[in-house]
């Protein structure tokens, strides 16, 4: 039995769909079943998410119970802020259990976790000094800026000393996360996101240029809406988030549609008929989802050269600079509805991100606790 962790966030997204994933692999491909401790931040008052981000971490001995009660050999912990921290993987481990920590993010030294902050990509805090995060107010609140800055500088040591094995989704986020002082043991392993199913050959889509995302200002969505305009494609944008308000008046006049959150086959639907899906990132993202589903269905990409989307795409013409529209645009209208490169991409993505490329490394890890 694997015991997964995870606090999920106010606003949910690709790490909720990552955890989901890996159960999945777990008992469809290891052969193992799982069970989940979750908590939701979304029902979660500010002061009790303050106290146990200052405590180190609440209720320790529900994650206690909840390793005897299903006899969980292995805790896989996930997001552990604001409410599980440090205490949870010492409660699994006196309840007998090994622990895993999957980093799936920076947040054991940035507040907000991408390292992104004032329009850029920021390393700023640097190990247990989080005091930038709280001076620039990188969480949006005075108090609970203070909140993640002391609580950061407190428990990140302990936070990886209670972990038999750090797990993180690509090289480049393991080597961000030392650039930042992030106090990693020696060895990391490198285990990335799982896409459950692949198509079979490219998907001949010529309709529109997709970019599937949450609506954040380090998602560089306006970067893409600038390109299109540029070269004339249409643009379809799936997701929601902070952003839309501002970006739907910068696409004023343009051919952009704003989807919205979509279901899973409305968005197998625009990925079927888009001619080249875009991930225009500003930050240094620790794996690039969005891009590895586009290319398992087989969309040719064009993404931002920056943390991991240039270790997860080839760099064939498909990686751009960050924030530069002209060649976001160029790239785009060059890889529209490009066969090869479709077939390229989806050969990339299944080499990487497939249950069959996944799963063993997995299994190493938990080999190894």
């Amino acid at each position: 039995m694997i015991l997964f962790l995870h606090h999920s966030y106010r606003t949910t997204g690709g790490e909720e769909r990552v955890v989901a994933d890996l159960r999945w692999l777990v008992e469809e491909h290891l052969g193992e079943p799982t069970a989940l401790l979750g908590r939701d931040s979304t029902t979660l008052r500010r002061a009790a998410a303050a106290a146990g981000l200052l405590g180190g971490g609440l209720r320790p001995q529900a994650v206690a119970d909840a390793v005897r009660a299903s006899g969980a050999r292995i805790v896989h912990a996930h997001n552990l802020n604001p409410t599980f921290g440090w205490r949870a993987l010492a409660a699994a481990r006196a309840a007998g259990a090994r622990t895993v920590l999957h980093l799936h993010n920076y947040r054991l030294v940035c507040a907000v976790g991408t390292c992104f902050t004032r329009g850029e990509d920021c390393t700023r805090c640097h190990g247990r000094d989080t005091a930038p995060g709280v001076r620039l107010n990188c969480r949006g609140t005075g108090p609970e800026a203070v909140a993640y800055g002391l609580s950061l500088a407190l428990w990140q040591r302990r936070m990886v000393e209670h972990a038999d094995a750090v797990v993180v989704p690509s090289a480049a986020a393991a080597e961000r996360l030392r650039a930042i002082g992030a106090p990693l043991p020696a060895h990391v392993h490198v285990v990335g996101h799982v896409v459950r199913e692949l198509a079979d050959a490219p998907a001949g889509g010529a309709a529109h240029a997709l970019i599937a995302s949450r609506l954040a200002p380090e998602k560089g969505i306006d970067t893409a809406i600038d390109a299109c305009r540029r070269v004339g494609l249409p643009l379809v944008i799936a997701g929601d988030g902070p952003e839309r308000a501002r970006l739907e008046a910068r696409a004023n006049g343009g051919d952009v549609r704003f989807a919205g959150h979509v279901a899973a086959d409305e968005l197998a639907a625009l990925r079927a008929s888009a001619g080249v899906a875009l991930v225009p990132s500003r930050s240094a993202e620790t794996f690039g989802l969005a891009a590895a589903e586009a290319m398992a269905a087989g969309v040719p990409v064009v993404a931002s050269r920056i943390g991991a989307l240039a270790e997860l795409v080839a760099d064939d013409g498909a990686l751009v600079p960050p924030g530069d529209a002209a060649a976001l645009g160029a790239a785009a209208r060059a890889r529209f509805a490009h066969a090869d490169a479709a077939a390229r991409g989806l050969a990339r993505v299944r080499a990487v991100a497939a249950p069959e490329a996944v799963a063993p490394a997995l299994a190493a890890v938990y080999e190894r606790v």
